[in-house]
């Protein structure tokens, strides 16, 4: 017969070797687990077990039912086995979806919403479909709920801020980074601990997440009364990003690709030149001899460490493009495959991608393999000055995204795969930490939850420069601060496409950087028209990379160089400001950017606007995503604000239509506020 027991710090259910456990995990957490299969010690996945803090949990019993009171949740489990969670007031926020004849609960009083229980059907909340290997295909469903609104789970390609009505894949891929925690407007949040792949299905019947291969099912949920602390509560149980370095918060400077040392520095030297501080200048792809070496090729790059100490003197810090691509010619392949430090096929050839060479990927889930990878970074690059690395192709991105032919150290790459970004962040982290260093990023193509403790800063993939992509971008940035990762960019511009001389990309580089003023970092990055292809297609056999054109603030003319120059100026008037704000997400996992129901919950008209939002607690920005537009409409919450630009006083509480032409982006400050005066000066 079916069994409820109780621990001091957990309830549990088991039928016929099925099991449930839901025991408190952090402040006003609870975390589920599940199986068919036989019980076995908790995986980690993006839950920190060590230094979490929480409070006494509450666990009763009326001999029908088992409840499990942490802080401001409760879940509640029945004798079949259902679960529901409910708030501190007894609200219920989240329940399993049940319709079987034959288990209709006459323990849990719920009005005439019971009788919906009661279906022929045939269909379990919780399903476990056996696969060929012993796992199975997980299937999670949970009750519909009329007029949620939902935030978070990543970065996707959409221009969806409310993912109510969704469906999204669970796995990466270039320019999309699964991260599966969702904060409702109901009062919780719900963090899917499963790196497996599989897809979750926001609908208007009702919540169904999948994994496509699992063993037991795993997840975490937390209450709270705002959003910003559902948030936090996330980011004590996942870890929060270390402090960004001062240097960082200043313009970065990449393109597809500066070829030589002596080209790069030019580039540094010509900013230093006009005056304009720049903080980081990128050595892209394609500087070693060969994928899988990790260091620069001697013939372009002759002295790393001469370059780097240039670099600083004029303030300006290398980051350095690290590929996890690893070419048979590598002088480290023969070591790699010995090891077992490899990404393998499940099938066919063990060749995972094919860009300028037939490559297989490091295995970052294998702890040997991460510190072979912080070896070679550290004697080639580190111990040579380099500051930042650049993890390219981290989701990573196989030339065929056919999940099940892959196998990783941590097991199939179904079952796992989608914590792939997140070791791969984390063998940087863990050499940096061992070598003395504490403010720790990485910038990065994907994530997974969790990531964000070992330095993620996430960029948002190799996205098209068009309008379109940039309205995209605004509110994946704002989801991805919402799933946990705070530390977030872009390319400016876009990535593919963009001709330098062309008037209408002249438009979109205006108002995408003068948006990117006002995200976490400031980033040039592109593949520029026109490219030049390689002098020489191969060199010792090897293919060699094409490069874009210029993508420096001079290099669209001078009108447009003017307003960008003075958007940097401004970028570095306001490093104080965004300071602070790196702080706040390092000591609470509160995001820079971030919906406007973030910092106004109780104003239902912030839950409905998609198109502007607040860079920190006192900056309303609303960026311009069309072309030719020269005003737009701006919803102020109630209260007292200062245009930024002109300092006009104005009563908020209602929209007002302001003026946008192409230099100035519409952006609002509370009155009172510091920040203002970042505006007020001029250089």
């Amino acid at each position: 017969m079916e069994t409820l027991a109780l621990e001091s710090r957990a309830i549990c259910w088991s039928y016929n070797g099925d099991w449930l456990r839901i025991e408190a995990h952090g402040r006003d957490g609870l975390r589920v687990r599940a199986s068919t299969y036989a019980r076995q010690g908790a995986k980690p996945g993006a839950l920190l077990n060590d230094g979490v803090e929480g409070s006494d949990p509450v666990v009763t019993s009326d001999g029908a039912v088992a409840r499990i009171t942490n802080g401001r949740i409760t879940a509640e489990v029945d004798l079949q086995g259902r679960v529901r969670f409910l708030n501190a007031d007894g609200r219920l926020l989240l329940e399993e979806k049940w319709r079987q004849r034959d288990t209709i609960s006459k323990y849990w009083t719920v009005g005439t919403d019971e009788v919906r229980m009661i279906s022929a059907l045939g269909l379990s909340g919780r399903e476990f479909k056996p696969l060929p290997g012993g796992a199975a295909r997980i299937t999670v469903r949970f009750e519909a709920k009329t007029g949620e609104r939902l935030y978070g789970m990543g970065q996707y390609q959409q221009p969806n801020l409310n993912l109510a009505g969704c469906t999204l894949e669970l796995a990466q891929r270039n320019s999309q980074a699964s991260v599966p925690f969702v904060v409702s407007s109901d009062g919780y949040g719900f963090l899917w601990n499963m790196p497996a792949v599989g897809e979750v299905h926001f609908a208007a019947n009702g919540t169904t997440w999948t994994a496509r291969a699992a063993c037991e099912i795993d997840y975490w949920i937390t209450a709270a009364d705002t959003p910003a602390e559902i948030v936090r509560n996330y980011a004590a149980v996942t870890g929060t990003v270390p402090m960004m370095p001062d240097y960082a918060l200043g313009l970065w400077q990449s393109k597809l690709r500066y070829r030589t040392q002596d080209e790069l520095l030019e580039v540094a030297r010509e900013y230093h030149a006009r005056g304009i501080p720049l903080a980081v200048i990128v050595a892209d792809f394609f500087h070693w001899p060969v994928q899988g070496d990790w260091r620069f090729d001697p013939r372009e790059w002759p002295d790393p460490a001469a370059m780097t100490a240039e670099l600083k003197a004029m303030g300006t810090e290398l980051l350095v493009s690290v590929w996890p691509t690893v070419d048979p010619r590598s002088e480290n392949y023969a070591a790699m495959v010995e090891k077992g430090y490899l990404v393998r096929a499940n099938r066919g050839l063990d060749v995972q991608q094919e860009f300028l060479g037939n490559t297989r990927f490091i295995d970052t889930t294998h702890p040997g393999a991460r510190t072979f990878l912080w070896d070679k970074v550290k004697r080639n690059y580190r111990d040579q000055g380099v500051a930042l690395f650049w993890l390219d192709e981290a989701e990573p991105e196989y030339s065929a995204y056919d999940f099940d032919s892959y196998r990783y150290h941590a097991g199939p790459v179904l079952e796992v795969g989608n914590a792939y970004p997140l070791h791969y962040a984390q063998a940087i982290y863990d050499g940096m930490y061992e070598d003395g260093e504490r403010e720790i990023v990485s910038l990065i193509r994907c994530a997974w939850a969790g990531s964000q403790r070992y330095g993620a800063l996430v960029w948002s993939g190799d996205i098209h420069s068009s309008f379109d992509a940039m309205r995209d971008q605004l509110s994946a940035g704002l989801n991805m601060g919402m799933a946990g990762i705070p530390w977030w960019t872009t390319d400016i511009g876009g990535f593919h496409g963009g001709h330098v001389e062309d008037p209408a990309f002249h438009e979109l580089m205006i108002r995408w950087f003068q948006w990117a003023v006002f995200t976490p970092i400031l980033r040039m990055h592109g593949h520029r028209d026109p490219i030049t292809p390689p002098a020489e297609p191969f060199r010792d056999g090897i293919a060699q990379c094409d490069t874009g054109a210029g993508n420096e603030l001079w290099s669209f003319g001078e009108s447009v160089f003017a307003i960008l120059r003075g958007y940097t100026a401004l970028r570095e008037r306001l490093r104080p400001y965004v300071a602070g704000l790196m702080r706040d997400a390092h000591e609470r996992g509160d995001p820079l950017m971030r919906p406007m129901f973030y910092d106004w919950p109780e104003d239902a008209r912030c839950w409905a606007v998609d198109e502007q939002y607040m860079f920190g607690p006192d900056m309303l920005v609303a960026p311009v995503t069309t072309a030719g537009v020269t005003e737009r409409s701006v919803y102020l919450p109630a209260g007292i604000w200062r245009d930024a630009w002109t300092g006009e006083r104005v009563e908020g509480g209602g929209e007002l239509c302001c003026a946008a032409p192409v230099e100035r982006i519409p952006v609002f400050i509370r009155d009172g506020a510091e920040v203002a005066d970042a505006f007020r000066r001029r250089d």
